[in-house]
């Protein structure tokens, strides 16, 4: 609440106890309802609540009040604190899947593990706001409901934005040009593989084709050498 004192009804409390201001002006200060105040004074509402001294907590100068007592008409103008708390950053954490999607997120997973196998088991919980338990119930098919998993994108039902997803893959993308050079580059997946429904095991890796032996021109020249003579020798 802007340019409200901390805990608004413990000093609304305090006020309504030890001073002569009006209703009006302690509602405005602490922003609460005029008829809250009202209640406050007459035990109805706050009850229990110790009163919060703004003089000592430093919201609040006795000059201030002094001159609102005088003036009904007055507002109370909060104190600036002098002291500037940074602002607590917030940690991204699994992000929240309504209840009635929660139900398509293991489909949601199957696919992200199928057609994205480089994404980390922690960017696969950012996008779909699940948990590694599940993932790798989903990857070892001890999932309770494995045989009825149908891989499904996360972005059509609706569990992340298809930015979100672009943006995990190519993070994970930065690492993978190094581990391309090894493997001897990208293939495509047959068609077996990507339309078949059954549980992924293990990432598709291509066959590679046995390396020829470079040619050596001189064993190739003395052998042609050599298949000649013997000729000559058997037609004399």
């Amino acid at each position: 609440m802007a340019n409200a004192p901390l805990m608004p009804k413990a000093t609304a409390v305090w006020l309504v106890e030890n001073t002569a201001l009006t209703f009006d002006q302690i509602a405005d200060f602490c922003k609460l309802h005029v008829l809250e105040v009202k209640g406050i004074a007459d035990g109805e509402v706050a009850q229990g609540i110790k009163g919060l001294d703004p003089v000592s907590s430093g919201q609040l100068s006795r000059e201030e009040i002094e001159r609102a007592e005088k003036n009904p008409n007055y507002r109370l103008r909060l104190l600036e604190s002098k002291v500037r708390l940074p602002e607590p950053k917030r940690r991204r954490g699994p992000r929240y899947t309504p209840v009635s999607k929660r139900q398509d997120r293991p489909n949601a997973i199957l696919w992200l593990l199928r057609n994205h196998p480089e994404l980390k088991d922690s960017q696969v919980m950012r996008l779909v706001g699940t948990t590694k338990t599940t993932i790798e119930s989903i990857k070892e098919r001890t999932h309770w409901n494995a045989q009825n998993l149908t891989p499904m994108d996360p972005v059509t039902l609706g569990l992340c934005s298809q930015i979100d997803l672009d943006i995990e893959v190519q993070r994970s993308s930065k690492d993978r040009p190094a581990a391309l050079a090894e493997g001897g580059g990208a293939t495509l997946l047959p068609a077996e593989v990507t339309t078949s429904h059954a549980p992924l095991d293990e990432p598709f890796v291509a066959s590679r084709k046995p390396k020829e032996d470079a040619l050596d021109l001189e064993t190739v020249f003395a052998k042609l050498g050599g298949s000649r003579k013997s000729e000559a020798g058997e037609e004399e």
